[in-house]
């Protein structure tokens, strides 16, 4: 059904008149209204929210790092030290981006990995603000920021994804040892 047509079925459902079919097409529009948050990208779904979604689902550190490119302060986020098996995922869409088995300590006050889960999880865009160029990483999935990635990691990718925490959630591995 289109959604105009849907609407309009919803309105005559809300003039009184409702029945089996109404209740049929508003579960139909409220399906496609959510359905159209994920919009498909290749084999991926990219996830589309207006500001406004973000702001409800998200908390305001979460906001402020994953929609507005801001960073927590080095040594304060929730998993700099964190140490369980488990995987990284995006805060703002569940995508997994990083295992715990890359996880390493870089003393820079970060959660920080030399290597993403698949790195099509991950945009990298320039990044020439406060007067100098890093890389930054972004997810690939909801566009959310995470962190920059620096050619000063250890072996065998060389690299140190510096990520910020509010911007990560954590799924413990179900048979690691607690």
């Amino acid at each position: 059904m289109d959604l105009r047509v849907l609407a309009a079925v919803w309105a005559f459902g809300a003039s009184g008149y409702g029945d089996q079919l109404v209740r049929s097409a508003r579960a139909e529009l409220a399906s496609r209204q959510e359905g159209l948050a994920m919009v498909r990208q290749g084999s991926a779904q990219r996830v589309v929210r207006t500001e406004e979604e973000w702001k409800r689902l998200l908390t305001p550190e979460q906001y402020e790092v994953l929609r507005r490119k801001g960073t927590e302060r080095a040594f304060t986020g929730q998993y700099w030290s964190h140490k369980e098996e488990g995987i990284y995922e995006c805060a703002g869409c569940g995508a997994e981006l990083f295992r715990s088995d890359t996880k390493f300590d870089s003393g820079c006050g970060w959660p920080s990995f030399w290597q993403s889960v698949d790195r099509s999880r991950i945009a990298y865009a320039d990044d020439f603000s406060h007067g100098m160029h890093r890389i930054e990483v972004t997810c690939a999935r909801c566009g959310g920021h995470l962190g920059h990635v620096f050619d000063d990691g250890p072996q065998p990718t060389g690299q140190r994804y510096c990520i910020n925490s509010a911007s990560l959630g954590f799924r413990r591995r179900t048979d690691a040892p607690r």
